[in-house]
């Protein structure tokens, strides 16, 4: 069957004009490696490192074996906890579940064998992320009814230990309480980092850019005009896209508003400036799309947006905590499921300003080397 010699003559044109630019034959192979990479390193369903503290008298040996056999199972590790409240650990985040001990303690009740007069062992799990809680119900549940079994000798049959979890910030367990927040994180994500940088791409594709350059504006007028639309339309999302969550899908919104917008506010600053750096390495609208898609799905991947950070192996931790995404998402999570912990509001928000700042300053020394 003889070939159609202008079919061969524009395929020929068009993967010659593809492949001969270094930058697409970049775009083109590492995406693939990349995302492989993550997908097989970063996301994965076992729950790990799950920060447990414990509330229990020093004399309970017993609830002091489970803690240790907790710790001992490569599940748990020891939360870092200050204070006396264990209500208040998992609300800083120090802690993702703390065992509080019945009065009399775990040992006094499994030797007596009472269970009619038996306290409720108490579990307080933080639920806003329920891929974990699930988890941490199921480990711990696991490890609990092996000590009781254990310290009974056989004696009964069935434990006498009453166990009840408390499943903090989402009780009835929805999914949409958990993933809405993430969702609205990677939509101002993609629009104020897509828009930026496909902004300057069609000024240089369309040949307006050198007119910007050659007009009595100076580089930082012109990042500035540039960026300063993107940040109000990012900021203009806000509530609509709150209100969906809020009123759409019933997601809790306990904190204050203005602390939340302080927070957009810091990491839809991150985003223009990424924009902007993108940009910098593009000429055209095609390429800009590959650069942000090989850009934006490491960022959403390494967020902990879907997937807990702490699973993720060292190497990929060191990149995800250089994501303005993951403490966004943080953020998001805590103002709006837990009222917003002033440790927790304080902490990623200053990260989101320093992680801005080295944005904005490298956006700028990049454009003026570009324009060089």
């Amino acid at each position: 069957m003889k070939l159609n010699p202008t079919i061969m003559g524009f395929f020929k044109k068009e993967l010659m004009q593809v492949l001969r630019e270094p930058r697409m034959r970049m775009m083109l192979f590492m995406p693939p490696l990349i995302q492989m990479t993550l997908f097989g390193l970063a996301l994965s369903t076992q729950t790990k490192n799950i920060k447990l503290a414990a509330f229990y008298e020093p004399s309970d040996r017993t609830a002091r074996r489970v803690v240790e056999r907790c710790y001992g199972s490569g599940w748990f590790v020891p939360a870092k906890v200050t204070g006396v409240d264990p209500y208040r650990w998992v609300q800083s985040g120090q802690a993702d579940a703390v065992l509080v001990a019945p009065e009399g303690g775990l040992t006094r009740a499994l030797v007596r064998g009472d269970a009619a007069d038996l306290k409720p062992v108490q579990f307080l799990v933080d639920a806003s992320n329920i891929v974990k809680a699930q988890s941490v119900e199921a480990y711990f549940k696991t490890i609990l009814t092996r000590e009781a079994a254990e310290e009974q000798f056989g004696s009964l049959p069935t434990p006498p230990i009453s166990f009840v979890i408390r499943d903090l910030y989402n009780p009835e367990m929805e999914t949409s309480v958990f993933m809405v927040p993430g969702v609205l994180c990677m939509i101002l994500l993609l629009v104020t980092l897509v828009l930026t940088s496909s902004s300057i791409a069609k000024e240089k594709e369309l040949g307006t850019f050198e007119t910007l350059l050659a007009s009595p504006a100076t580089t930082q007028e012109i990042l500035l005009g540039k960026a300063l639309p993107f940040v109000l339309l990012g900021m203009v999302d806000i509530p609509l896209v709150l209100g969906v969550a809020v009123l759409g899908f019933q997601v809790p919104m306990r904190g204050h508003l203005w602390v939340l917008m302080l927070a957009a506010l810091a990491f839809i600053c991150n985003t223009v400036a990424l924009g902007i750096l993108l940009s910098t390495f593009t000429k055209t609208m095609a390429q800009v799309s590959m650069a942000g898609f090989l850009f934006m799905f490491p960022t959403i991947q390494l967020s902990g947006m879907m997937y807990p950070v702490e699973n993720m192996p060292a190497a990929l931790k060191i990149a995800a905590y250089l994501d303005p995404l993951q403490y966004f998402t943080v953020l998001l999570r805590n103002i709006m499921l837990k009222g917003g912990d002033t440790q927790v509001v304080v902490f990623n928000i200053g990260v989101l300003v320093i992680t801005g700042a080295i944005a904005i300053f490298v956006s700028f020394k990049r454009f003026h080397q570009t324009l060089d």
